[in-house]
């Protein structure tokens, strides 16, 4: 994944500690999802007929794929935290470098813009995900309250 740079003069200046913290949260996080995309796949699978009894196959297969590019995005992100944080040392060594210790806190920023962006598009994935399978769930009730009838 590709770092562009990003506006963040908004972020506050963060500690070295602190920094490693966040990091380490973001992983936690970011694995935490690869665990949330193993349960969706299996919802899909659980209910891949009605899913597509319910909406177009079409529509069902650009679901899938939006969820596997999500997938694939959480992914570069873990291996993205996963080298910055290695990259922690320019902070913390004896050495003085700022213009090196200036692009790692620029890219920190940086990747927790992405990290909070990837967020948000997990969550509208998942209420989207939760919203057909809940009318799904609603129109299987109505059938087994008429065929009971």
């Amino acid at each position: 994944m590709k770092i562009t740079p990003v506006n963040t003069r908004f972020i506050k200046w963060l500690s070295a500690e602190e920094m490693h913290n966040d990091s380490k949260e973001w992983l936690i996080d970011l694995e935490f999802l690869n665990d949330e995309y193993l349960f969706f796949e299996d919802l899909i699978k659980w209910n891949t007929l009605q899913l597509i009894d319910f909406q177009s196959y079409s529509k069902s297969k650009e679901f899938i794929e939006i969820l596997s590019n999500s997938k694939k995005t959480n992914d570069k992100l873990i291996e993205l935290v996963k080298k910055h944080k290695k990259g922690l040392e320019v902070l913390v060594d004896v050495k003085d470098e700022p213009k090196k210790e200036e692009a790692y806190k620029t890219e920190h920023k940086t990747v927790l813009v992405l990290f909070k962006n990837h967020l948000k598009e997990h969550r509208a994935l998942k209420l989207n995900l939760f919203e057909i399978l809940k009318k799904i769930k609603k129109t299987e009730k109505g059938k087994r309250i008429i065929d009971v009838e």
